[in-house]
């Protein structure tokens, strides 16, 4: 018997996850708890003891991403699948980044959620069929990027840290205790060093490459 923890915002979509599964997987699939958010999932995961957490990226309070940043680094931990509407390339590479198990979009049908489950409690990393070319493509991408990462320097990765952050020249420049003439410096040669033309693309960037989430 796989015990599985559901984690989204939605109770109807919970309780109808759960009604499918015990009118066809009873004897397969039990459901020992529920959340709404990330946090309380992470209240109950030391009394309920999940095998697997199916858990929503988008969330209020805590969302998917911030608590797969809290569970990463736990030495014993469920499986995560994440099970989202969100079909976005960066929520689904960060997801993958931060150590999630698996990645299937709610349109798919309990078959396939069923086989997605049962993938992960296998120890299987499983990524929906029609998302893998996105994946492969990113992974590609992420490897190149990589690269470039590695040619910033600690100071050109903070001020580029902030800069995706939405801090204006002269406010980078306070917080690290160096000129806004600096700091455009450093932009200029940061663009150039990752193949940017401005902020905005820095700031995906970052968020591609997990430099920033895009919850901070």
């Amino acid at each position: 018997m796989i015990k599985v923890m559901l984690v989204d915002d939605h109770k109807l979509f919970r309780e109808g996850i759960q009604l499918l599964l015990k009118a066809n997987y009873s004897h397969h699939i039990e459901v020992v708890a529920e959340a709404d958010s990330g946090q309380t999932c992470l209240s109950k995961l030391h009394r309920v003891k999940p095998d697997i957490i199916l858990l929503d990226i988008n969330m209020p309070t805590m969302s998917g991403i911030e608590t797969l940043q809290v569970l990463q680094n736990r030495r014993k931990r469920p499986k995560i699948l994440i099970l989202s509407g969100d079909t976005h390339s960066a929520c689904l590479f960060q997801s993958m980044h931060l150590g999630a198990d698996g990645y299937i979009i709610k349109n798919s049908g309990i078959d396939e959620l069923v086989f997605a489950i049962d993938c992960v409690y296998q120890g299987e990393l499983f990524i929906q069929s029609n998302l893998l070319p996105l994946f492969n493509t990113m992974i590609i991408a992420h490897n190149l990027e990589q690269k470039k990462i590695a040619t910033l320097s600690k100071r050109e990765m903070e001020v580029l840290k902030f800069t995706a952050l939405g801090y204006l020249n002269r406010e980078i420049g306070d917080l690290l205790c160096i000129s806004e003439r600096t700091v455009k410096n450093h932009l200029s040669a940061i663009f150039r060093k990752i193949e940017c033309i401005d902020r905005t693309q820095a700031a995906l960037f970052c968020v591609r490459n997990g430099i920033i989430s895009i919850y901070d």
